[in-house]
């Protein structure tokens, strides 16, 4: 059971900033040694690359621009929200850089922005130390090579965890808000919504009253999501036109059967090994229910893990598609709080060393997933 004695204590967020930044210059340093071995351009992988180039196109011409396949499929530009390409945009019009560069200090800036939150949103829940954690956990997942990428999952991360800590603190005005910018930011914005909703849901029923607040909060949530939505279908001329503009691209909802199809046609080796990670994800997912976290908190991880794994899209994008639920990651670091400074650390720096490998060895390779 969570310990929320720290609560209403203001947690500095130094310690979680500074074990954050060094978890992500560490990932820095392994690829940049990587690519000066292999004579590979690092820093290209990281802001002129796959979906970094679609957002630099569109914060530079607007929307519009869609690439036929040699199969007759067609990816269009829309199936990306707006807000972070709106980001670069303004910054490459604010200082001497362009559309690329500018992504990536967005990028940038925004992870610290997540990884404030994350540690917020920790130490409210179980104290100070496991916030500090927590954030620096955040900043080793196995895919974190993507938080120093010019992508949109430390700019939704960042929407996504202060927004919660707005609800769990009572500000729903705050959270809705939040939530609409998330809306605009990636798809996954679907997670906070029900996060937002259902507690709201809860807190009228267990109140036996519906506060302006909260119906506020409520109500804001889910309009910059239904915003886009709408505007691709006005755009295009079709009511369901943003879904099938995402289903070209592979990423309409099919309720897992893209996920059994692709572990049934793995070797058994690799199908079991592929089994046994479902399974520990799932192990996480109970121990955050058994930890008894928030209510927003719990949906909202739960939401991002389910909205993950009912997609058609390619499976090696899940991992990262689930990067923003950071709840997964609280109960080890409620687990690795409780050891002392001199045992965790240790394990925290052999954690990020094994990340930045992996990441330099991704994206000096094939691509991010």
């Amino acid at each position: 059971m969570i310990d929320r004695m720290s609560r209403t204590t203001p947690a500095p967020p130094w310690a979680a900033l500074g074990g954050y930044a060094a978890t992500r210059l560490v990932g820095l340093a392994v690829l940049a040694a990587f690519a000066a071995a292999t004579g590979k351009d690092g820093l290209h992988r990281l802001m002129g690359r796959w979906d970094a180039v679609w957002y630099t196109r569109i914060a530079e011409h607007g929307y519009g621009h869609q690439v036929t396949l040699p199969d007759g499929g067609v990816h269009a530009d829309l199936a990306f929200f707006p807000l972070f390409p709106a980001l670069e945009r303004a910054v490459s019009a604010v200082l001497p850089v362009d559309a690329a560069t500018a992504g990536l200090l967005v990028s940038w800036a925004a992870s610290l922005a997540a990884a404030w939150g994350i540690h917020e949103v920790g130490a409210h829940v179980a104290g100070k130390r496991a916030g500090v954690v927590l954030a620096v956990l955040w900043g080793v997942y196995p895919t974190a090579f993507v938080q120093s990428m010019a992508y949109t999952e430390t700019l939704f991360t960042a929407l996504a965890a202060w927004s919660v800590l707005a609800v769990l603190r009572g500000r729903w005005i705050v959270a809705g808000a939040l939530c609409v910018l998330a809306g605009l930011t990636r798809p996954t914005a679907a997670a906070l919504i029900a996060a937002i909703g259902i507690t709201a849901l809860v807190t009228v029923v267990r109140e036996r009253r519906l506060r302006a607040s909260v119906a506020v909060g409520a109500l804001l949530a889910p309009l910059g999501w239904l915003a886009y939505i709408v505007y691709v279908g006005l755009r295009q001329g079709s009511a369901t036109a943003y879904f099938d503009v995402q289903a070209a691209w592979g990423n309409s909802i099919d309720g897992g059967v893209a996920l059994a199809r692709f572990i049934a046609g793995l070797p058994w080796p690799a199908g079991l090994g592929l089994c046994a990670a479902l399974g520990l994800l799932g192990w996480l997912v109970a121990l955050c229910v058994r930890q008894r976290q928030p209510l927003p908190l719990l949906v909202y991880t739960v939401a991002v893990v389910v909205i993950s794994l009912v997609g058609a899209a390619y499976f090696g994008s899940r991992p990262r598609l689930m990067m923003p639920a950071f709840g997964l990651l609280l109960p080890p670091a409620v687990a690795l709080a409780r050891l002392r400074t001199r045992t965790a650390v240790p394990v925290l720096a052999a954690l990020a060393l094994a990340s930045a490998v992996y990441g330099a060895f991704t994206l000096l390779g094939s691509g991010p997933p």
